[in-house]
């Protein structure tokens, strides 16, 4: 179940990574490859508006599928027509924005099978599907992309973006509710704003908006190795397989802690280790090992939180949720919109205060949040699951 999430590491690993290098093979300056990079991933935090059609209708497997087969032509021809830069604007934005809504199909589809015992181990293979297939895409697509025939390349990203489609088979996949698909998406709507009005739905949004474990450094070292004297082939080497290794051990470690701790308080105990780590690196020599050290210690650190905060949407959804898909992608899009903005206040950091600024603005502002959100949810953090999602407002 949680493997059919690979769809969306595999259009993630490509637009951040592969896809740049081929932007530069074609002589496009890097600024302009940034901008480019930075709109097209723009639909992981503003995509969820498209959301409640995902509840409606067809099933999500429907969804999925036509939103997985969407994502894999999207590739496919932005790899055809690289040469012609405003279809690979346009195609890749229209991509991306069907992968975040194949991930919200998938995630409300899986999180409304389970039961709550299930929410970390579900959001642990969550994660280890997206970190491991944007490492395949990065490590073995991207080579292979970059240097064979166009038609070779669109194929091995379609094939990618298939396989996982494959799960499908294995997976039940219940109708979408009855009374809720016959409604007017004004009453539909009523619904959704019933459920933001949830005090869960709200403690989530507010751990995940706001940067208590975001850890966005990882999107800032790739950049900034020479202040370690790293060489490319050595920030590759940590980005590529460092990553994989370290974030799928990562993710394996939240269902042993969620034995004793609940996820929310867990989600910000590790964003309060995590930003000690940060900071405590500042103490070490400037020297390459420390880049590998430090590379390798944010992405734990963030394969532990993104495998807690997929947990959490998980055990809000609750099982046979009518709005499940909405739900999960309006999570999904508040964990992805601190790493925007933080990547931002990163690059201000270092720009004003090199590599000492960077780190104390993302582990500060991580600090700060947590102790924040732990003052004034404290009453909340430890209270039990929550109940499943009440049955929409519908007509008598």
């Amino acid at each position: 179940m949680g493997l059919t999430n690979a769809v969306f590491g595999v259009a993630g690993g490509f637009a951040v990574v592969t896809l740049p290098q081929i932007l530069a093979a074609e002589g496009v300056p890097g600024g302009h490859i940034a901008a480019i990079t930075a709109a097209i991933i723009s639909p992981g935090f503003w995509a969820f508006i498209f959301s409640p059609m995902l509840d409606v209708r067809l099933r999500r497997r429907s969804y999925a599928l036509i939103f997985g087969v969407i994502t894999a032509v999207a590739l496919a021809t932005t790899v055809l027509y690289r040469h012609d830069l405003l279809m690979v604007e346009v195609v890749m934005l229209i991509g991306y924005v069907s992968a975040s809504l194949y991930q919200g199909a998938v995630g409300g589809w899986m999180g409304s099978l389970i039961g709550h015992d299930e929410d970390s181990r579900l959001g642990t293979w969550f994660n280890i599907a997206n970190i491991g297939s944007s490492g395949v895409i990065i490590i073995a697509g991207g080579p292979l992309i970059l240097h064979s025939p166009a038609a070779v390349g669109a194929a091995f990203l379609v094939a990618a973006v298939l396989l996982p489609i494959v799960l499908f088979l294995f997976i039940p996949a219940p109708a979408p509710d009855k009374l809720l698909a016959s409604e007017s998406f004004g009453r539909f709507g009523r619904s959704i704003l019933d459920l933001l009005r949830r005090r869960d739905v709200l403690i989530g949004l507010a751990l995940f908006v706001l940067p208590s474990a975001s850890f966005s450094l990882t999107n800032v070292l790739g950049g900034i190795g020479k202040d370690y004297h790293a060489h490319a082939e050595t920030v590759s080497l940590f980005a590529g397989a460092g990553s994989i290794v370290a974030g799928v051990g990562g993710s394996f470690l939240v269902p042993r802690l969620a034995r004793k701790i609940a996820l929310r308080p867990l989600y910000l105990i590790i964003g309060i280790v995590g930003a000690m780590f940060t900071l405590s690196t500042l103490l070490l020599p400037r020297a390459p090992w420390t880049f590998g050290f430090v590379f390798t210690g944010e992405i734990i650190f963030q394969a532990l939180a993104f495998t807690a905060a997929f947990g959490i949407a998980f055990e809000i959804i609750g099982p046979a949720n009518p709005l499940a898909a909405t739900l999960f992608t309006l999570l999904i899009a508040s964990m992805n919109l601190p790493i925007t903005y933080m990547g931002m206040l990163d690059g201000w950091g270092y720009d004003r205060g090199g590599l000492v600024g960077s780190f104390v603005m993302d582990a500060g502002l991580s600090l700060l949040a947590c102790i924040l959100l732990a003052v004034f949810l404290r009453r909340w953090l430890f209270a039990p699951r929550p109940v499943p999602l009440p049955e929409p407002s519908l007509p008598d």
